[in-house]
């Protein structure tokens, strides 16, 4: 059963020719070539960018913007820190493919058990992400604070 939202922003992109071929994002803030990586029996070419990287590179943002979130409500501040998203693509025991991903999150501003509360909060209560991924995706997460 999935949870209703009240939409507050909409981004729409485009993407043509799969893995080997271009997206855009329609407002033009993101446009990227794509190639399958030669890992995956692709082109792998040079200054392209995989669907993954995409998903990396918006977690890792949303993430950073979640705990920062849930500092400022614990009158702390994580502005300053670091998430580093690794997003690995693998075939599946029951077939097809899935991902797995691994968050990496620096604040060396607060003690490591402070830093893992709030990544926890941000991670079970506040991020899109992590919420899009629960019960489907394995996400680790691992802090590193002060």
């Amino acid at each position: 059963m999935t949870d209703a939202i009240k939409p507050l922003f909409t981004a729409h992109a485009t993407a043509t020719g799969g893995r080997n071929g271009h997206t855009r994002a329609d407002d033009g803030s993101v446009e990227v070539n794509l190639s399958v990586p030669k890992e995956m029996g692709g082109p792998g070419k040079p200054g392209t960018a995989t669907p993954e990287h995409l998903f990396a590179a918006g977690y890792a943002a949303c993430f950073g913007g979640a705990l920062d979130f849930v500092a400022k409500q614990h009158k702390k501040d994580a502005a300053g820190a670091t998430i580093k998203c690794a997003v690995s693509i693998g075939p599946r025991e029951k077939g097809g493919f899935g991902l797995a991903v691994a968050l990496d999150v620096t604040d060396t501003s607060l003690p490591r058990a402070e830093l893992q509360a709030l990544a926890e909060e941000a991670h079970e209560k506040i991020c899109p992400y992590s919420h899009a991924t629960r019960g489907n995706v394995e996400v680790k997460v691992t802090v590193h604070g002060s």
